[in-house]
């Protein structure tokens, strides 16, 4: 099993300007090539191989000599990561790749483990053309190492990413079962009755980001000062982000260690993030990131995932009874069962439900 641990790291002058140039060489050879395999299939309505590509890369360095000067395994994995793109669109998983632009202020490079090019001790990363870098190591791991990817971040923090082939240990069975129903005004309302409060973060620091903001537009586009505004900017929202991913990270462990099997909805993210009034909590409650951290975390520790059909009638089905309330809005919580008296809260009404119908569909 492949898995990633991330570093932030310190690289000197020297070893800054061989990342910019990698980045600008990988994207260059991405580039390149893209544009190869549009006009090639304007002409001659063919798709053109990784292969026939790859062989090109050695007259490309006679050509364009500064390419040398980046690590050559840096180059034929932005030539294999344009291949997987044009894979993932024919396949329907992405839109069609476009060309990479200088000024995505978001940048990376992947270098492939050669020869024992990629290396970590205590307080330092080995990486190709960059020898050690000083990181900040804060957990060591066990097995082969795949690849490495240095990234830079908008706010402009340099960090490394370590792909390693490993082995997970599942975690001990438990007996402990658990629905979840999504929410927004509570994150999370679980079958126990437990219910998470939704953190909010991108709106607590909404002002702040607006004056930021603010003050970025009113700067002349590509001065100092507006450099400046707009790492302070990236900054914001790096910070909003990195809070986001750490609430989410311990909550979906929590889940997982507690509980066998994990009950939730189908939920059809991209489709509801066309509602305007709601776009920005949707998008601030990161349910995607969520429930991709719930997959993987459950296939590594041995747990089950389970997803209903988004359209299972949760929040209208009394669970004692399983009559149907028709006419409920989105803005009653809290209702009463004609047929058999019981009171329900609106969301821990739909967990129960949500768990019920998970264990059926599995059974």
């Amino acid at each position: 099993m492949n898995k990633a641990y991330k570093f932030r790291i310190y690289p000197s002058e020297n070893q800054i300007n061989v990342i910019e140039n990698s980045f600008g060489c990988s994207r260059f050879v991405y580039n390149h090539f893209l544009n190869q395999r549009n006009e090639v299939y304007k002409d001659k309505k063919i798709c053109v191989k990784y292969t026939e590509q790859q062989n090109q890369l050695p007259s490309m360095k006679k050509e364009f000599v500064w390419l040398k000067e980046v690590d050559s395994t840096s180059l034929q994995m932005s030539l294999r990561n344009l291949d997987t793109a044009f894979k993932n669109f024919f396949e329907g998983r992405a839109d069609r790749p476009k060309f990479k632009s200088r000024r995505n202020n978001y940048k990376t490079y992947t270098s492939n483990f050669v020869n024992n090019n990629i290396d970590i001790k205590k307080d330092k990363i080995k990486f190709p053309k960059l020898k050690w870098i000083k990181a900040k190591v804060h957990r060591y791991f066990h097995g082969r190492i795949i690849n490495g990817t240095i990234s830079k971040t908008p706010s402009g923090k340099y960090f490394v990413s370590i792909c390693v082939e490993t082995e997970i240990e599942p975690l001990e069975k438990v007996t402990e079962n658990i629905g979840l129903d999504l929410g927004l005004s509570y994150f999370a309302t679980l079958s126990n009755g437990e219910k998470i409060e939704n953190p909010k973060y991108l709106k607590k620091s909404l002002n702040k980001l607006t004056r930021e903001q603010r003050k970025l537009s009113s700067k002349q586009q590509g001065s100092n000062n507006f450099h400046k505004q707009r790492v302070k900017v990236a900054k914001l929202y790096e910070r909003v982000a990195n809070q986001r991913i750490d609430f989410i990270h311990k909550l979906s462990k929590r889940i997982i260690s507690e509980n066998q099997v994990i009950v939730l909805e189908d939920l059809a993210v991209k489709n509801m993030m066309k509602n305007d009034k709601l776009a920005q909590s949707i998008s601030d409650v990161c349910w995607h990131k969520f429930i991709t951290m719930l997959e993987y975390k459950a296939k590594w520790c041995g747990r089950k995932l389970h997803k209903i059909d988004r359209w299972y009638p949760s929040s209208k089905t009394c669970n004692e009874c399983d009559y149907i309330m028709e006419d409920i809005t989105l803005h009653i919580r809290e209702w009463k069962c004609p047929q058999c008296g019981s009171i329900h809260d609106r969301d821990i009404n739909a967990s129960k439900n949500i768990l019920r119908q998970g264990l059926l569909d599995i059974a």
